[in-house]
């Protein structure tokens, strides 16, 4: 396959974040816990927590945009690096039990791409559905998803399994989805004004969105520069009834708050959990060095020309 390198950093192309893809028009019945009038702060009560809580998460990395000839035609593409992993709290130690790393060569089926074999790594074709960033970006978030699967697929025997963001279909009922960034206001506009008066480790009614999770927002401890400082939204599968999903929240708020991060450390602080952060530095040392993949990928566009 002759395909070559483009000049440019693959940081200064296009990006989408996965947030933005969140489906704003879902249905929300923000009525399931409590009525919208009697929406107010919930102080969790005091309960035993989990023994091992896991937190999962991904990250992802295009090493390089490359053009892929085919006749006299040519088709964008992308070579992507993700990896996803397991950290395990468990009294009061955080290990990383698991780390998985996949490459791509991600470029649409009419481009008749094949694997890219590099001296340092090699790159499976994934096809995408058009020559477009926004395209090469679903099929790169589609991978880390599949591998944060992956990595938690199992009888792992922990209660809690904390993924970095939204469920994404996982139905496992341990799992719980922990949503960072609110880029879309699923509580009623009459109601939203709880969210700004919770205090650290209250959280809000529960939600039912569409026929997928169970949700509600949650505010951990640290600095509040802004009313909706350190408020997190969580998810649940859709699963049992609305008296056992509220138990299951208050146990997810009780636990959560004591794995908050803080500023002098973390830049997303309190919301990026202390061993999401260090499972992504994990992560991202495991992807390599985009140099050294770079300059790999080159070489193999060149060999392939000649």
């Amino acid at each position: 396959m002759r395909f070559s390198v483009e000049t440019w950093a693959p940081e200064y192309g296009s990006s989408i974040e996965a947030e933005d893809l969140v489906d704003a028009t879902e249905r929300v019945d923000a009525t399931v816990e409590r009525p919208l009038d009697d929406w107010a702060p919930i102080a969790v009560t005091a309960r035993e927590r989990p023994e091992r809580v896991l937190f999962v998460d991904g990250v992802r990395r295009i090493d390089a945009r490359v053009w892929i000839a085919r006749g006299e035609r040519v088709h964008a593409g992308v070579c992507a690096s993700v990896a996803a992993g397991v950290v395990e709290c468990c009294g009061g130690t955080a290990v990383v039990t698991r780390a998985l790393v996949r490459r791509a060569v991600i470029a649409p089926s009419a481009a008749d791409a094949t694997d890219i074999t590099t001296r340092h790594a090699c790159y499976a074709h994934v096809p995408s559905v058009a020559d477009d960033a926004g395209a090469a970006y679903l099929a790169i978030h589609a991978r880390m998803t599949a591998l944060e699967h992956e990595v938690v697929d199992g009888d792992h025997g922990a209660e809690i399994v904390v993924f970095d963001g939204p469920l994404r279909g996982r139905v496992d009922a341990c799992g719980v989805g922990y949503v960072k960034t609110q880029h879309v206001q699923y509580v009623p506009d009459e109601a939203v004004g709880t969210l700004a008066r919770l205090g650290d480790g209250e959280r809000s009614p529960l939600m039912l969105i569409g026929d997928r999770c169970w949700s509600w927002y949650l505010r951990l401890p640290g600095l509040r520069g802004h009313p909706l400082a350190g408020v997190v939204r969580c998810e649940l599968p859709a699963t049992g009834s609305v008296a056992a999903a509220v138990g299951r929240a208050d146990v997810v708020s009780a636990c959560l708050p004591r794995f908050a991060s803080q500023a002098h450390k973390e830049p997303r602080a309190p919301q990026n959990l202390v061993p999401i952060a260090g499972l992504e530095q994990r992560l991202r040392h495991l992807l390599g060095d985009p140099i050294v993949l770079d300059r790999a990928l080159r070489v193999a566009a060149a060999q392939a020309v000649a």
